[in-house]
């Protein structure tokens, strides 16, 4: 991971396939076509897909994306 680049981590086991992800940042999520769970595309978005992986995150009925911010941890 870089140095304060934000990452992204999604629970598959916890996803239920509403597909909030993919609607909202299709280039970081998508789902799998077999079973309809997340699929992480982009673990590490780049500046102009954050906004929009962010958003994801915050809308994910099962909360199964996480967002991890490095800088946060030194603050």
């Amino acid at each position: 991971m870089t140095s304060g680049t934000p990452s992204l981590g999604v629970d598959r086991d916890r996803c239920i396939g509403a597909g909030m992800c993919a609607m909202t940042a299709p280039e970081v999520f998508d789902q799998d076509p077999d079973d309809g769970l997340v699929l992480l595309l982009a673990p590490e978005p780049p500046a102009a897909h954050r906004a929009a992986a962010r958003m994801a995150a915050g809308l994910c009925p099962a909360g199964a994306i996480t967002v991890h911010r490095p800088d946060a941890a030194e603050d």
